[in-house]
């Protein structure tokens, strides 16, 4: 691992931020490190507030997509509200469809199938739309590359509204509207939401135009949360107000469906991480598993007895996902063995029978392994499809536009993508790759890095301090848990192995001129024992959490790597 201190701020702005808050010199460094240097900053920072949210309308096309829905509750016409099949696809075909349908009945939803049609707009979506009497359809958290798709529809006399945020490409879909704040002529302040947030803003251009506030939409609020922890998307800004908002719905009053998910693994207190790593793999696994319906069938239940009994076949659903997963990552493991493949700088593996509803957490899964850029294919019908994931500060999304000769389509983020091709095309495809990433990869971005907020002492950590800290929450990328260093620690001598298995290291560290002692853990950090044994000086990089046992709540340091 590479151990990095993140540059600290000139001394009179820490100053100036310390006297201002009344914090010590950490805390001020920690927000500085934010952009937050105001008291006003720190104060939407720490107090996060709806009336924060900016006005909807200063989306581009905005005015257009609630004139377009306006016209069609009008002329009553059926209105398809279409979304992708992952957590923030169908986070927010649940959102539109419920609130439209609490002003409007006829308004249905559609979920492409994932092995059939395939990501994004399918002609078969269209051809469903055009068969059941659709003439409007609104296209979520996809769309947005949908040229040739949106113009077919217009023939056909149906009429798209696109709420999408990924990039777009050289030209827009001539759409009835289309929200998307990185068109880069759409001056909306804030160009981080994910699908479900664009989504949100629609819903609330919407209700305003009722008289509506956006106080008013708190219940939708949960479904927003879970799509802006699912998609990795920044957690500052206005995210940072609908995650805070979103998770308090999650905590006090969830919708059915997700207090089915909640029950199931008797969790009552939800982080982001929590939303992370429970909600959204068992949402993600009705469209990788069956069916993306399943999830938005989930998500829309207003029965509790229902909601638990989806809650339950999504459960099982997600026990499949694990277990091809695991199956699939050992494949292609072996695979990178066998074709001696370690040295390069990529990972390319394919194989036709591999389930595409788990090659994106395979990919994910090697990267952790290997760190490098991952591009893990099968095959889908006539063609290959695969799904990519980057290493921390390489764009995998320029490196395979740069391959586009090669591709059939392709679209994602700076950090995960999905392309398909023909088959023929794949060995070209796999060297074109490499030789991109060779050419304009940083050598240093294939060691794994761990980011150091701040270098400070064990005195340091006070239970005043970690109330703070906690404050910082919630966490995500532009606001990660905050990571510290600190030098010379020793074990108090009873430092050893835990777990099942012995893979976890467990200490009490102190350090010299300090009267401090504090409990380490380290989840999978077993092998590192021998550092720390007989009083050895190590050093430890680490975040603060707190540890409850027996009813009784104290401090711990979660390491993430130590060093002699």
């Amino acid at each position: 691992m590479r151990w990095t201190l993140k540059p600290k701020p000139q001394t009179e702005k820490i100053k100036t931020l310390q006297k201002a808050l009344q914090v010590d010199t950490a805390i001020a460094n920690l927000l500085l490190q934010r952009g937050i240097d105001t008291f006003e900053d720190a104060k939407t920072f720490f107090r996060p507030s709806l009336s924060d949210l900016h006005d909807p309308f200063l989306m581009k096309d905005m005015d257009l997509a609630v004139a377009r829905i306006e016209k069609a509750i009008a002329n009553k016409e059926n209105i398809l509200v279409y979304g992708d099949y992952d957590v923030d696809g169908t986070t927010s075909v649940a959102l539109m469809s419920t609130y439209l349908k609490t002003k409007y009945p006829l308004v249905h939803t559609y979920i492409p199938n994932r092995y059939d049609e395939g990501y994004g707009v399918s002609y078969k979506g269209i051809n469903f739309a055009l068969e059941n009497d659709f003439s409007l359809i609104i296209a979520l958290d996809c769309g947005i590359k949908s040229v040739e798709k949106v113009a077919h529809a217009k023939k056909l006399g149906i009429d798209f509204i696109i709420c999408d945020h990924h990039r777009p490409g050289s030209e827009i879909p001539k759409a009835a509207a289309v929200l998307d704040p990185k068109r880069e002529d759409c001056n909306y302040p804030y160009k981080e939401l994910c699908g479900c947030g664009v989504g949100f803003k629609l819903v609330q251009a919407l209700a305003s135009k009722e008289g509506k506030t956006v106080e008013d939409l708190t219940e939708y609020l949960d479904l927003v949360a879970t799509a802006i922890g699912a998609d990795i998307v920044p957690i500052n800004g206005e995210n940072r107000a609908l995650a805070y908002f979103g998770l308090q719905v999650i905590n006090t009053n969830p919708r059915p469906g997700i207090k089915a998910i909640l029950d199931k693994v008797e969790k009552t207190e939800l982080t982001i991480t929590d939303v992370v790593f429970i909600v959204a793999p068992r949402i993600n696994a009705a469209g990788r598993m069956k069916h993306g319906n399943y999830a938005v069938t989930l998500l829309t239940e207003e029965e509790h007895d229902k909601a638990n009994q989806y809650a339950s076949e999504i459960d099982e659903y997600n026990l499949d996902r694990r277990e091809t997963d695991k199956q699939i990552t050992e494949e292609a493991l072996k695979q990178i063995e066998d074709q001696k493949e370690q040295n390069r700088l990529t990972t390319v593996v394919y194989h036709e029978n591999w389930h595409k509803g788990v090659i994106g957490i395979v990919a994910s899964r090697l990267t952790e392994t290997y760190y490098r850029p991952t591009i893990v294919f099968t095959k889908s019908g006539e063609k290959l499809a695969a799904s990519a994931r980057s290493v921390r500060g390489f764009d995998v999304y320029n490196a395979i536009e740069a391959c586009s000769e090669h591709i059939e389509q392709f679209g994602g983020h700076k950090y995960a993508a999905g392309l398909t091709l023909e088959a023929e095309n794949y060995e070209a495809f796999k060297q074109a790759f490499e030789d991109e990433v060779e050419k304009t990869i940083n050598r240093n971005l294939l060691t794994p890095e761990i980011k150091i907020d701040a270098q400070i002492n064990l005195n340091d950590i006070t239970p005043k301090f970690y109330r703070i800290l906690k404050q910082f929450a919630p966490y995500g990328p532009e606001n990660m848990t905050p990571v510290f260093m600190t030098e010379n620690l020793k074990d108090t001598g009873y430092g050893k192995c835990v777990g099942a298995d012995k893979t976890h290291l467990r200490l009490t560290a102190t350090q010299p001129d300090t009267s401090k002692s504090i409990v380490c853990i380290g989840f999978g950090m077993g092998d590192k024992l021998g550092l720390i044994s007989d009083k050895k000086p190590f050093n430890a990089v680490y975040s603060i959490d707190d540890n409850e046992w027996k009813g009784k709540v104290t401090l711990q340091l979660k390491l993430r790597d130590i060093k002699a």
